[in-house]
């Protein structure tokens, strides 16, 4: 009769009685504010100390060609929350920008929006329609108020997400000022309203998570955006962690002691997130994803053997560190992926392990090579793109547009129609431009980013009118004697 039974019950509900379905699993995504790629010690560094996400990285893959959409913070989150390009998005520039200068600047810049469409649908918009819980913790940076906040976005709880790109300060009460560009005039700005006194921002945002962690129904899966306002500057570690690295002898100092304050504290962060869910249970069912905006800040850290820095499309200004874990869901533990990828694969990708509808994105579902359960050969010649039609203070930048391609990178200088080619495979540290001697090469490239540009509707530069009209008016220059 028991046979019977289970036999009846499967034929009216067309599943097997004693299997449940699986529960959408949490998805925790860590985004580190200019982190640099050679930051973490499962990257290369000796000098920086990061036990917690190295072991991240041995729980999951490590991705050693990941790429940050943009050499600066607001392109990069924006293609990460809607898993499009910033030349689609017509996002291209960190805000509110104003670096450019009439009097100084050969070009004019590509126009771009101030903050993120609401008309773009983002991955939290998408699994709160499943049925997640969506929280945004820490910088935002994507618009302000009152219409451009991450509740506007699908974001359930918002804590210390804002307008600014930066904290006043990183100690209680986290205030500071800020020098609007090309005004003079300086703005108070609050990372987080709150906290307590000898707080440190990082540490209280982490808490925060905790709380949201220990809460959370059992039953109703949750999507954490943890967005740091670290590494970001003003570089200020916590007192006794920026001793320690003062005391390492300065030859062996990859960065400022300060800096490397912050990112450890960074890594206590991933680590207690990390316990609160072992602790709550849920570890076993939640994807991790750990990676960075753009490359490490000039001033800040040494990007070597990447050439440059936050603010370049050279390599350390967009190669950035990117580790996805989880174990229990079928991701591959160990396993270091040297195959392109590139900020807008992590919405597909996320959407693929919560079982929400794909739409068709700019990026890639990097889901079935992180389980091992698909052919991934074509990522390996998958282009990426970048297009950056602007200006800025950071060493080595310039506007330019960018192709990767298997091994080859053309970048296309877009003040004066140049090109430079590098084979990235045997020159990481872009030191000999191949674009004279390789010729074919370089100039399929450029017509693929050309079509690309096309495609996207990119914005271009135009020449800036107001340099003649400065040279013209100009009094003449005073003529050398003859001798």
């Amino acid at each position: 009769m028991r046979s019977l039974f289970a036999c009846l019950l499967f034929c009216l509900t067309g599943t097997e009685f004693s299997r449940a379905a699986p529960a959408p699993p949490n998805i925790v995504l860590f985004l580190v504010d200019d982190l640099g790629w050679m930051d973490l010690g499962c990257q290369g560094s000796s000098y920086y100390k990061t036990p917690s996400i190295d072991r991240l990285a041995t729980e999951g893959v490590r991705f050693t060609d990941a790429y940050a959409a943009c050499a600066v913070c607001s392109p990069t989150r924006a293609a990460i929350l809607t898993g499009r390009y910033p030349a689609r998005l017509l996002l291209t520039q960190w805000l509110p920008a104003g670096r450019w200068n009439p009097q100084k600047h050969k070009m004019k810049e590509g126009r771009f929006l101030r903050s993120l469409p609401l008309e773009e649908i983002t991955i939290a918009e998408r699994l709160r329609a499943v049925g997640y819980s969506t929280w945004h913790v820490g910088k935002w940076h994507l618009g302000g108020e009152p219409f451009s906040m991450p509740e506007h976005h699908g974001f359930g709880v918002n804590i210390a997400g804002n307008d600014h790109g930066a904290p006043g300060s990183y100690f209680y009460p986290f205030t500071g000022s800020w020098e609007v560009p090309t005004t003079g005039i300086r703005i108070h700005k609050q990372a987080w309203d709150g906290g307590s006194e000898g707080d440190y921002l990082t540490d209280g945002l982490t808490g925060e998570v905790e709380n949201l962690i220990k809460n959370q129904n059992d039953n109703i899966p949750f999507f954490l955006y943890f967005s740091y306002y670290a590494v970001h500057t003003p570089l200020q570690g916590k007192p006794e962690l920026k001793e320690k690295f003062q005391a390492v002898p300065k030859e062996q100092q990859q960065g400022k002691p300060d800096y490397a304050a912050m990112i450890e504290s960074v890594d206590q962060s991933v680590g207690r997130v990390v316990s609160a869910l072992e602790e709550a249970g849920k570890k076993e069912n939640t994807l991790i994803i750990f990676t960075s905006d753009n490359g490490g800040f000039a001033g800040a850290t040494n990007n070597s053997p990447l050439r440059a820095n936050k603010g370049s499309h050279y390599e350390g200004g967009i190669r950035v560190p990117l580790i996805i874990s989880g174990p229990e869901l079928g991701v591959q533990s160990g396993i270091i992926e040297s195959r392109p990828v590139i900020s807008c694969d992590i919405y597909s990708t996320i959407l693929s392990f919560s079982s929400s509808p794909v739409p068709g994105t700019d990026g890639h579902n990097l889901a079935p090579l992180l389980t091992g359960a698909g052919d991934n050969t074509s990522l390996a010649e998958r282009p990426l793109f970048w297009h950056y039609p602007h200006y800025n203070r950071h060493p080595s930048s310039a506007p330019v547009s960018i192709v990767r391609k298997g091994k080859w990178k053309l970048i296309e200088y877009l003040e004066t129609g140049k090109t430079e080619l590098y084979d990235l495979e045997s020159d990481l540290g872009e030191t000999t431009d191949l674009s004279n001697s390789n010729t074919n090469q370089a100039k399929d490239l450029l017509a693929l980013l050309l079509q690309w540009k096309s495609e996207v509707r990119a914005e271009p530069m135009i020449p800036n009118p107001e340099i003649d009209k400065i040279e013209l008016d100009a009094p003449p220059a005073k003529k050398s004697p003859k001798l």
